[in-house]
């Protein structure tokens, strides 16, 4: 089966020769691998460039072990490189399994050697074209972009979007929907035949690849119950408002144990690294400030947050608003959570301060889009409910209502547009139709 990814692919011909390492980032088992080695490739060589000057190394791969060690890679991809007048491009999979280890050369220091000397060498060498994948964000994302001080060019991967999905999809269309709620995005979910391979390869992603590569980089082998109930807390409250001070409580009255809020932020984070989870900031509309915590989490994938709950909790509301999120990241937006904070008054005339939500703030370049996920609307109180945070902002940013029905786009009276879930996320350019 060939799953295009033609976002992605398009992004990788853009920077194509372009004097930078390529960070291509992402969770584990989301299509890196096959976005560069498969897709890349080919095009590669449909464009004329022979297998022979391809070089790919996967480093998670046993039988490369070896390679992890940064002198023994770097002398490798050095011996492959025999033509100075043929253009050589480097494909590294999974560049954060190779290992630091002490400088050799300077015996008896605290200096040592990892993947960003190997990279930042290869980078010198004139007809290289470097290429990474990894899965953990602070290792690629930020160490290695600032160590490279602007010559680190990172593409973030995402699960299929369900544009994608649908596109490879190979049942009854109408059963796509239901299917892309329930089972998500990784791409190997498509190749599964029933329910219960669906299922049990997404917890086996959870439990085995996870949450076990998670321990080991942190070193926290002894902590497998406490990652366990944190992930399943947050897979319950999806979408919802929350701190590690309010998760805390609900370990001490729902689980009965004493975790340290200090101990939660940490793991949280380690959640977000190796993009299992994603964090939105509450940003405050009229204030044009950013309020601290309380945040909400989104799964990087709404397959897997099913499974993490044995497929228990199937509310469509809350999983619609998970995948409109993680829509507007595929379409490289910045999202936030919106506040507007408003002057009511109540049936006796009195004065009060209220703050009503926007589930979300788009921001991508100059373009802002205000984007409320609104499962049903079946009459005019609960429209009015649900735009009332649009309504009381003041700017003329375009303002979106999300529903699940199928229905023809429109506008209020307001200019609020209407659309449907599926026309919103089949057609990249949905915001501005």
């Amino acid at each position: 089966m060939v799953i295009r990814r033609d976002l992605y692919l398009q992004k990788l011909i853009d920077r194509r020769e372009n004097g930078l390492v390529k960070v291509i980032t992402g969770i584990r088992r989301c299509g890196k691998s096959y976005l560069l080695s498969e897709l890349y490739h080919r095009y590669l060589n449909d464009d004329g460039v022979p297998d022979g000057q391809i070089i790919e190394l996967a480093l998670d791969e046993d039988q490369n072990a070896r390679y992890r060690n940064p002198l023994e890679l770097g002398q490798y991809i050095r011996s492959l490189l025999t033509d100075k007048n043929k253009m050589y491009y480097v494909f590294l999979d999974e560049i954060q399994k190779v290992a630091d280890i002490p400088n050799p050369y300077l015996p008896g220091t605290d200096e040592k050697i990892g993947f960003s000397d190997v990279l930042l060498g290869l980078m010198k060498i004139r007809n290289v074209d470097l290429y990474v994948t990894g899965s953990n964000s602070k290792m690629l994302s930020s160490d290695i972009l600032t160590e490279f001080r602007g010559r680190g060019d990172e593409i973030r991967v995402n699960p299929l979007s369900y544009r994608e999905f649908y596109s490879a999809y190979s049942g009854e269309k109408r059963n796509a929907w239901r299917d892309y709620f329930t089972f998500g995005g990784m791409p190997l979910v498509l190749s599964r035949k029933t329910p219960e391979d669906k299922s049990r390869y997404l917890q086996t992603l959870c439990d085995k690849i996870y949450l076990d590569d998670i321990m080991a980089r942190h070193n926290i082998a002894n902590e497998k119950g406490v990652l366990d109930d944190l992930l399943d807390i947050v897979s319950s409250s999806v979408g919802s408002l929350t701190n590690p001070s309010k998760i805390q409580r609900t370990f001490a009255s729902v689980k009965g144990s004493s975790v340290s809020d200090d101990t939660i932020g940490r793991y949280l984070d380690y959640f977000t690294d190796a993009f299992l989870l994603y964090q939105a900031k509450r940003y405050d509309v009229k204030g044009r400030k950013y309020i601290g915590s309380p945040q909400k989490y989104y799964f990087s994938d709404i397959g897997l947050r099913n499974a993490r709950l044995n497929f228990r909790q199937q509310e469509e509301n809350h999983i619609m608003e998970n995948i409109i999120y993680n829509e507007l990241r595929v379409r490289d937006f910045n999202v936030d959570v919106g506040v507007v904070t408003a002057n009511v008054r109540d049936k006796n005339g009195s004065s009060r301060r209220v703050q009503h939500e926007v589930d979300f703030v788009a921001n991508r370049g100059g373009a802002r889009y205000y984007i409320q996920s609104a499962f049903a609307i079946p009459d005019e109180e609960k429209r009015t409910q649900e735009t009332a945070s649009l309504n009381r902002i003041g700017d003329s940013f375009r303002k979106i209502v999300v529903v699940r029905e199928n229905i023809t786009p429109w506008y209020d009276e307001n200019g609020i547009r209407y659309l449907g879930v599926e026309d919103f996320l089949l057609d990249e350019k949905s915001l501005d139709s």
